[in-house]
Order: C-alpha cells, then structure tokens, then sequence
C-alpha cells in the first residue's frame, strides 16, 4: 500500500498551521469553510520555535514556551468565538517545539491529513531560503494551500 493513498473512507483532517498572525487567521478562515462542506475535522498547530540558542539561555526556553501557550490560548479563545457563529466543525488544538515545518509535517504524518493549509509567509527572507509552505510542498505527501 503506497504511504500517499491509505484508504480511508470517513471522514478526513485538515491540519492548519497557526502562528496569529493576519495570514494565519486567514488559513483558519479557509480551512473552517473547507471542513464544513467537506465534513473534515480540524487539526490547529502551533510551534513554538527552539532556536539553537536556547541550550544556552534557558530561560529563553522558558519564556518561548509561556509566549507560544499565550498565543495559543488567545488563537483557541479567537476560533472558539467565530466558530460559534458559524456551522459546527469538529477540531482541536495542538502545540509542538522546534522548527515549523518539520512539526507541521511530523503532526500531518501523524494524523494522516488529507491536506495542510498554511498563511503566506511575510518575511522577506523567506524568498531566498525557503518558506515553512515551500518546504511542505517538497515534503509531497498533501495538498497544501497557502493562504495570502
């Protein structure tokens, strides 16, 4: 059985990466519409970035964790109160550490998402090493959206 194509008949996932920022909430947007006429479920992810030199300060560490639980918490506040003026869609939130791509793919894998949706990158660096959608595309396990 190829790892593309398992089968599955129910209903499929939708994994979103959120970061709160405009794009972002804007892929949320996308994403809820799309489960709702396709009666997917909602998988939001937010990764809180290790940067390599958290070994060495650790209370960085700490501090990125406690900002990436606040913005998780104000992002499932912000869902909770525009999901509940529209049509119900089941979903559930996920947080994970370290690089953006590789948890959204590990947690896509995981899941076995039908499709990804991530906000366009607004960094302009991002045109020269590659964006956290650039590299799911390349990973070609899912559709991924992007949404600008």
């Amino acid at each position: 059985m190829s790892d593309f194509e398992v089968g599955a008949d129910g209903p499929g996932v939708i994994v979103v990466g959120v970061d709160g920022s405009d794009t972002s909430l804007r892929a949320v947007a996308y994403a809820w519409g799309l489960a709702r006429r396709q009666g997917f479920r909602l998988i939001f992810v937010l990764v809180v970035s290790t940067s390599t030199m958290t070994p060495l300060l650790p209370d960085a560490t700490v501090l990125a964790i406690q900002a990436g639980e606040d913005v998780l918490a104000d992002l499932r506040e912000r869902i909770e109160k525009a999901g509940s003026a529209y049509q119900p869609v089941t979903y559930s939130f996920r947080s994970e550490r370290g690089d953006a791509a590789s948890a959204l793919i590990r947690v896509s894998n995981e899941v076995r998402a039908d499709a990804v949706v991530v906000g366009a990158s607004t960094q302009a660096a991002h045109r020269f090493i590659g964006s956290v959608a650039i590299r799911l595309v390349r990973a070609g396990r899912w559709p991924v959206t992007v949404v600008p």
